[in-house]
């Protein structure tokens, strides 16, 4: 073992033994500092001033209680979170998850992948993450609405749009925006639109959010496939999961000539060999907020399936759009052998790490969420851009702008791996990037 891995492996054992218990996280670093290792072997000043344990510590982790009261008068206690991770580039940018999942751990990886998420965007805003192990789904709209008001109550005095500012994530979407920013509002008596992104077009959202972190991903997917001298024109696309970013991602590539022969939801998953019907199933999801069971009961040629996998489709393209960890190095070695040669996470870290190795040794083109998933928090970025400005933009400039910073990205990401010795590896190119833009920030900045 090289002195470079033993100061590694170090960093690693004592984050470890520091934070115990969280899976998610030791997982999302154990990537980064892998890659790491050729940057510290070419640029040891990276390893002053305490700079790896400092990125792996969160600058704030706030836990708190969040008390409401249900529709039959009975109170129910979550517990809320916020780990605003780093701030070095700019403030705190990331969402909200409202799922039964949600614990401390899984809010720190969300936090430290965005920090470099957020710094490949070429945007100044840090890393950080939040949530709550509330569960919207079966909840009354009355319910949703105490639960966010309390939630809020707590979360404002951590929030500003210098310090801190929040967007969705998973059971996260424009209704529960519009809960927690009508609290936040009545609570520090003002408008402050730049505090929460996600907003409602009439008051200071931004056209195309909604689209983003879906039409991202396929715009990233595209430009992979435009390396090797192709297009998603005609391509076989699978996507897992059927919520806002995969809706958006189904859309787009079809848009762009794709064929979606697959979507999927936590009840089953669906084979449409014939593409999607993008408007039915935004009606299911948005509308309905039903199961995928009632897209086939309404599609033609649509079959459901409870047992198997998604991942057992042919196809030349799949994009993981769900959750973390759900495609693992069992369904990575079936989509190579059905044909599958591109890999885009639409989702925050989607795929194990003995799946990631599985496409690296295979030479699939994969895309990591750090970089391909990086539409939303952009556009994010922009919406907080509108609002400074007290302006709105159009969809098609908004977006014209969402598909240069994602080409931009990849590019990036390509060049950097390229420049490292590691040409095509789009972990190690968007890990690298993302990185050495924070530590020069965090290394100008001094030990704070």
């Amino acid at each position: 073992m090289s002195a470079i891995d033993q100061e590694v492996a170090g960093y690693y054992d004592k984050l470890l033994k520091r934070n115990a218990g969280e899976p998610e996280f030791h997982q999302a670093v154990a990537e980064v500092l892998d890659s790491l290792k050729i940057v510290l072997e070419k640029d040891p000043h990276y390893a002053d001033y305490g700079l790896i344990e400092r990125l792996c510590e969160p600058e704030r982790q706030i836990i708190f209680r969040v008390p409401w009261m249900d529709d039959n008068n009975n109170i129910r206690v979550n517990r809320g979170f916020r780990v605003q991770f780093n701030s070095a580039l700019g403030p705190y940018k990331g969402g909200l998850r409202f799922h039964p999942s949600v614990n401390l751990g899984v809010i720190k990886f969300l936090g430290f992948e965005q920090i470099f998420k957020n710094s490949l965007t070429g945007l100044p805003i840090g890393g950080g993450k939040g949530g709550s192990d509330f569960d919207p789904k079966g909840k009354s709209e009355g319910e949703i609405m105490r639960f966010c008001q309390s939630f809020m109550t707590e979360l404002w005095r951590h929030i500003g749009e210098y310090r801190d500012v929040p967007a969705g994530d998973i059971g996260v979407g424009g209704r529960e925006i519009g809960f927690l920013f009508g609290q936040y509002r009545r609570l520090v008596n003002q408008h402050e639109s730049g505090v929460l992104t996600g907003k409602g077009l009439t008051w200071g959202g931004s056209l195309a959010r909604t689209e983003a972190t879906g039409y991202g991903t396929v715009y990233f997917t595209n430009e992979m496939l435009k390396a090797k001298g192709e297009s998603l024109d005609g391509a076989r696309v699978i996507v897992s999961g059927s919520g806002n970013v995969a809706i958006y991602a189904i859309a787009k590539a079809q848009e762009l000539g794709a064929t979606v022969v697959g979507f999927s939801d936590s009840s089953g998953w669906v084979e449409t060999p014939n593409g999607v019907d993008v408007e039915l199933l935004r009606d299911v999801k948005e509308r309905r907020r039903e199961r995928v069971t009632s897209y086939v009961e309404d599609a033609t040629g649509a079959t459901y399936h409870e047992d198997g996998s998604i991942w057992d489709l042919k196809a030349d393209v799949a994009l993981p759009c769900a959750t973390q960890n759900e495609l693992n190095a069992d369904h990575a070695r079936t989509l190579i052998a059905n044909g599958v040669r591109y890999v885009a996470e639409g989702a925050n870290m989607p795929s194990t790490a003995d799946a990631v190795e599985v496409f690296r040794e295979a030479k699939i083109s994969f895309g990591p969420g750090k970089a391909a998933n990086a539409g939303g928090v952009a556009t994010s970025a922009l919406e907080m851009q509108q609002n400074a400005s007290r302006d709105s933009w159009s969809f098609d400039y908004t977006d014209e702008r969402l598909h240069k910073i994602m080409s931009n990205i990849f590019k990036v990401a390509k060049n950097t791996a390229a420049e490292y010795g590691r040409e095509g590896d789009y972990v190690v190119g968007a890990n690298i990037a993302g990185f050495t833009k924070v530590a020069d920030a965090m290394l100008a900045q001094g030990v704070i």
